[in-house]
């Protein structure tokens, strides 16, 4: 069962362009499982409608930042927002504003349509 479909906006998706190939590969096949099982060891809540997609590659901590977009019955998106290579314990707080700006702009510009 798919518990959620993955779409990745615009930062998202010059990341992970910019990323190793193997490393690429394993974060797509993480998302893939999370859309599956909803794992919290591979996407997990952090705060404000902020979740994360979790990869460990090659001894580094990759994270996507991520939001949801529930407003259809047919289908639940996840959105990419953008991503980094985590070096300290928690996510930084800069990265956390960064993804809830995006995703302001995201709902803004969806209800101008």
């Amino acid at each position: 069962m798919q518990y959620f479909q993955t779409r990745f906006l615009e930062e998202a998706d010059k990341f992970i362009a910019g990323l190793d190939s193997k490393a690429a590969r394993k974060i797509f096949y993480n998302i893939d499982l999370a859309e599956q099982s909803n794992d919290p060891r591979l996407f997990k809540k952090l705060q404000n409608d902020i979740w994360e997609f979790r990869t460990n590659f090659g001894g580094q901590q990759i994270r996507l930042l991520a939001f949801w977009d529930k407003e259809t019955e047919a289908e639940t998106l996840v959105f990419a927002t953008h991503g980094f290579i985590k070096k300290v314990d928690k996510v930084p707080k800069n990265e956390i504003e960064r993804a809830i700006n995006i995703r302001t702009k995201y709902f803004e510009s969806k209800r101008k349509k």
